[in-house]
């Protein structure tokens, strides 16, 4: 089972243009589209009729008419023409489900519609300022959403996993990030002080000596990281709080189940630099991709050794983050009233290395 009463990321806007676009959602195939005033439409991509995909139907104004024997849906799903019949049957009907734009960004609510609140969808501003320019990606995982969550919340990999990339240093493993958690949210502060640059940064700007970096994010339930990054000289005040002649990105990333064993994952890395050089928009998109290829062969590769049951793993001090993830998706799917399923099953294979949920921390 999945967590439902949560804002998903379901897309990019530009994936939604004048025509229909299916994308499976928390295991349920979703039609999005634009109506005549270009907002988006969620509609459960199945007729109530006979089950065809209503994305292989056809836009009439606001509404969509299945292809296959011609039933029309309004955008809130309610059945509006049958040919053939003067009158519509009441239960003739699809799910709709609430969605916004914003920020490049296509939001769905998965569950009770009473409790969807836009305010609630995590802030990733940097998407749709001109001032943060950036490449939007998209990947597709055979792998389950909390494997990709885990990795996410735990950065102690990326001198293992990204050498040539992000990485650069196997330094970074053996820093302690500080880690709190909030209602909705882990908060993640990670510093390398006085090391070398990744060759990610050198990539995009030469660095002459050692320089500080650094990994400030949000990771909120469901799956959303919105983070704050960046690298400057070592010695010119950045641990200190003066940020000057740095390099600095706003990386938005979310994460959206597919299916218990599959999932969507949609990121960017904007920046606040040269924004008219798009070689460097270039570079920095190519390196990303890099880097987050190397991350899917490990985790779909993890995806596939850990067995169904009878085994789980042994926390180590670099869990944390992802441990206080995992208790606040427990705590939301036992709000929900959902059972611990396949899904969650990987909930229970990781616990706070501590042996306790931790300490809460207001935002």
């Amino acid at each position: 089972m999945f967590v439902r009463n949560c804002w998903y990321v379901a897309g990019w806007s530009h994936e939604v243009a004048d025509g229909l676009f299916s994308r499976t959602i928390l295991g349920e195939a979703i039609c999005l589209y634009r109506d005549s005033q270009g907002a988006i439409v969620a509609l459960a991509d199945r007729c109530a009729h006979r089950g065809a995909p209503l994305s292989k139907g056809r836009k009439e104004g606001d509404a969509l008419r299945c292809m296959y024997h011609g039933v029309k849906f309004d955008k809130d799903g309610a059945c509006v023409d049958v040919p053939g019949q003067d009158k519509c049957p009441p239960n003739l009907c699809v799910s709709s489900f609430p969605v916004i734009e914003r920020d490049n960004w296509i939001w769905i609510w998965m569950g009770d519609k009473e409790k969807a609140d836009p305010a609630r969808i995590p802030d990733a501003w940097s998407l749709g300022r001109p001032d943060w320019v950036y490449r939007p990606g998209y990947y597709h995982y055979d792998a389950p959403h909390m494997l990709i969550c885990d990795n996410l919340l735990d950065f102690s990999h990326i001198g293992y996993v990204h050498p040539t990339t992000l990485g650069g240093t196997e330094n970074i493993s053996a820093g302690r990030p500080k880690v709190s958690r909030g209602d909705d949210l882990v908060r993640v502060e990670r510093w390398l002080v006085n090391d070398v640059p990744a060759p990610f940064h050198n990539r995009i700007a030469r660095f002459s000596g050692l320089v500080d970096r650094w990994h400030f994010y949000d990771f909120h339930v469901p799956g959303v990281l919105i983070m704050h990054s960046g690298v400057q000289a070592t010695g010119t005040g950045a641990p200190e709080g003066r940020i000057q002649d740095a390099l600095e990105f706003r990386s938005c990333q979310a994460v959206t189940p597919e299916t218990e064993s599959t999932s969507h994952y949609f990121y960017a890395v904007p920046r606040n630099f040269a924004l008219d050089d798009a070689s460097i928009t270039e570079k920095i998109f190519e390196d990303i991709v890099t880097a987050f290829e190397e991350d899917r062969v490990m985790i779909e590769a993890q995806a596939r050794n850990l067995p169904s049951s009878g085994w789980s793993t042994a926390p180590i001090q670099a869990d944390t983050a992802l441990s206080h993830f995992r208790w606040l998706m427990r705590k939301r799917l036992d709000l929900e009233g959902r059972p611990d399923t396949a899904h969650t099953a990987t909930l229970s294979r990781m616990h706070d290395p501590a042996g306790r949920p931790g300490q809460p921390v207001g935002r």
